[in-house]
């Protein structure tokens, strides 16, 4: 397996505190989350019926799926609604305003 590589997938003032979206690199997905000034990258399909993360509501420090309100740990991609069914995080770093995300 090759080694993960950094993407830019946004500006870095693109994405206010407290806000998510979901970002595209060639056909994989993200939802990239601005937590407290620190940016988070975790699978943007959500494992319950594929609700986009991306456009979830944080809460408490969670990200809710928008469709059925699975809740998720940003940090570690921990499932609450579902323990069994967590998402995948990645690395990210913040470099030249843009905000990247290791694959």
């Amino acid at each position: 397996m090759s080694e993960p590589r950094f993407h830019a997938v946004a500006d870095l003032d693109s994405l206010p505190l407290g806000q998510g979206r979901t970002v595209q690199v060639g056909n994989r997905r993200f939802a990239l989350w601005n937590i407290e000034g620190q940016f988070y990258a975790i699978d943007d399909d959500c494992p319950h019926r594929g609700g986009p993360l991306g456009a979830g509501i944080l809460q408490d420090g969670r990200i809710h799926c928008p469709l059925h309100g699975w809740a998720f740990d940003p940090k570690t991609g921990a499932g609450f609604s579902n323990p069994a069914k967590p998402v995948n995080c990645y690395p990210t770093k913040v470099e030249q305003g843009q905000v990247w995300i290791a694959f």
